[in-house]
């Protein structure tokens, strides 16, 4: 099971919605971020997950988000996954998206460019039998619609953190993933108390959907809670498979100031 799953198979962007209005809540985009993750299999720790914020000039914003796995999957299955996004910090939107694979023997790489003007989204995706030589096994390059204000799947999980999130509210989104552009709500489920190896936090529960056949139709549910505070920080994640359940637990954080 790649490690990426539990963090990222969740879509959704800023369609109806607008961030808060709140430099208190957006100090992390503006100044910078690191989180760091658990991921555990049942009661086996799997893997390790970071996400870094990098702020750059002309108001632009770098995330990267890198995870590996550990022990006897690394021995059975080695991971090693890198994704990459740049945005417009004032309205989030991307520029360009990109994925990198190396699981087990199997190696890609994906990219979307995003163009705002021309309403496209332009895709290209290579497996290769030799990532190093870049000897490529397949390739496909693919455009798609776009009204214009489409996310990435890492935009669209910090642009949530900023957003005014109510208990019992949904959300409507779309974003563009993998080869599509689809539709997608964010249910808020509530308020709960969560525990974690940082502590014990106050925390919104939400529940990311994804309407259609999409990946959460054949991959069952997956649970985020953020902090209810001005950080919004993702404490815990968890969603359950066929052979079990996922869990990337907030290990440690650095947010910075200005």
């Amino acid at each position: 099971m790649p490690l990426l799953f539990l963090l990222f198979c969740f879509a959704f962007s800023s369609a109806a919605s607008a961030a808060e209005d709140s430099n208190e809540v957006s100090s992390w985009l503006k100044n910078g971020e690191r989180l760091e993750f658990e991921i555990s299999w049942g009661f086996i720790t799997a893997g390790t997950a970071s996400m870094e914020v990098k702020p750059l000039a002309e108001n632009k914003t770098e995330f990267y988000v890198l995870a590996k796995n550990n022990g006897a999957f690394k021995r059975v299955y080695p991971v090693a996954d890198t994704i990459y996004s740049r945005i417009r910090t004032a309205t989030f939107y991307p520029e360009v998206f990109q994925k990198i694979n190396h699981e087990g023997n199997y190696h890609a790489a994906s990219k979307i460019r995003f163009d705002r003007v021309g309403q496209k989204a332009w895709l290209s995706d290579s497996v290769f039998n030799d990532f190093e030589r870049k000897k490529r096994k397949r390739s496909a390059d693919t455009a798609v619609s776009i009204a214009g204000n489409e996310l990435d799947i890492i935009s669209a999980f910090y642009f949530v953190r900023q957003m005014a999130l109510e208990p019992g509210k949904i959300e409507k989104f779309s974003a563009v993933s993998g080869k599509k552009k689809y539709e997608l709500k964010v249910i808020v489920h509530g308020r709960e108390k969560v525990e974690t190896k940082l502590g014990t936090f106050d925390c919104l529960k939400i529940e990311p959907v994804l309407a259609g056949d999409g990946i959460f139709k054949a991959a069952g549910k997956l649970f985020i809670w953020f902090t209810e505070d001005s950080r919004r920080l993702p404490v815990l994640m968890k969603s359950k498979i066929a052979l079990g359940s996922i869990r990337a637990e907030l290990t440690s954080f650095l947010q910075k100031k200005e």
